[in-house]
């Protein structure tokens, strides 16, 4: 978990990319994270964004 959203929005990408599979970007108790998204139950949590790594271009 991260206080910062920049940092948290970064580690979701490389996540997504490496593993290949769509994360996403979640809030809780003021704190950022990140799971893949066929893991993430009906947690209390507010999402912020879905990650899908074949919504974007090719690695460089």
């Amino acid at each position: 978990m991260s206080h910062d959203l920049t940092l948290a929005e970064s580690h979701a990408f490389q996540l997504a990319r490496t593993l290949m599979v769509p994360v996403t970007l979640f809030q809780s108790g003021g704190e950022y994270g990140v799971l893949p998204s066929e893991e993430l139950d009906d947690a209390e949590v507010d999402i912020i964004h879905e990650i899908d790594p074949f919504d974007f271009g090719p690695a460089h």
